[in-house]
């Protein structure tokens, strides 16, 4: 039994949750990974896989080869890169909630940009997916609210930038670009039929709470878990949105189209990159050096927070 292959079909299995996906990310058989699985429990002696018609998840013992399988594979990689000596290279896996993938995939491009060597995989979590990610070490990097940190030991953060809100809507028939316009307040835009993040989403709690502050709770027009889809919905006509400068940003050349910035109350967010406290392996490290970078950080300052009207 090839052990590290082993832990790493595992590892596969609790990611993708069914036996088939989890062999294919693997490229090999279903029944190669099966039997694999099989020898894995037979060397440990426990049940590892509960078994049925489909995939029902890991027994107790299960989840704890798993913990140990994430380590093994960690440090095993770790040990690779060092011994090779070379520049950063491999897959980088980076989870960001959805209000701040637009920044996640910037951030990405310029990784991949300065190290050719560097594969970059950007995922869109809930803030509780990022923090098992990095937990379980199936993330590298993430980038979320920095005030959800505390509550999760061991995890170190580099402060990015504070989310401002804006409320979007449709211009009629304008074609111009995307226009800024003045403040409004919160229990203004609470008049309009709005679109929102469904309420599991870590952003519709700021959200609600902002309202709940300025006096009108709100109850949605709209609804989705998309961040796509609000401005997709706005473009469309008939709702508006409420949105932070990094999604605005995102939509600067959407015809037809204003923002304004949201006070009464003033709302600020902090967002910042997290990692595990582990032994950095040099594509992480690469990535850390890129995020405390001044370039980056005005690049940051330029399409994410307060932004700034274009000409």
């Amino acid at each position: 039994m090839n052990l590290l292959a082993s832990l790493r079909y595992l590892v596969a299995l609790d990611t993708h949750r069914h036996f088939g996906r989890a062999a294919a990310a693997c490229h090999v058989t279903q029944p190669a990974l099966s039997n694999a699985l099989k020898a894995l429990e037979q060397e440990f002696g426990v049940a590892i896989v509960r078994r049925g018609r489909q995939y029902a998840g890991l027994t107790p013992e299960g989840e704890r080869v798993l913990s140990t399988a994430q380590r093994m594979l960690h440090e095993h990689a770790l040990l690779q890169q060092e011994l090779a000596g070379e520049a950063p290279r491999g897959r980088l896996r980076i989870g960001a909630v959805p209000t701040a993938i637009p920044v996640a995939a910037r951030f990405a491009a310029r990784l991949q940009a300065r190290h050719p060597g560097l594969v970059p995989v950007v995922l869109s979590l809930a803030s509780p997916q990022l923090e098992a990610g990095l937990e379980q070490l199936s993330l590298d990097l993430a980038l979320g609210y920095s005030e959800r940190v505390g509550s999760v030991p061991r995890l170190q953060v580099w402060p990015q930038y504070e989310e401002h809100y804006y409320l979007l809507r449709r211009a009629g028939a304008d074609a111009a670009p995307l226009r800024f316009e003045a403040a409004t307040s919160w229990r203004e835009a609470a008049a309009l039929p709005l679109v929102l993040l469904t309420p599991e989403m870590h952003n519709r709690s700021i959200v609600d709470d902002a309202f709940a502050t300025a006096g009108r709770p709100v109850q949605p027009a709209l609804e989705t878990n998309s961040v796509e889809t609000l401005a997709v919905a706005v473009a469309s006509g008939g709702v508006a949105a409420v949105l932070p400068g990094a999604l605005v940003d995102a939509v600067r050349g959407q015809a037809g189209l204003t923002a304004a910035p949201l006070v009464d109350p003033e709302v600020r967010t902090p967002i910042g990159f997290f990692a595990a406290g582990a032994r950095p392996s040099r594509a992480l490290q690469a990535a850390l050096d890129l995020l405390q970078d001044a370039a980056w950080q005005a690049e940051v300052a330029a399409h994410a927070g307060a932004l700034v009207p274009t000409a």
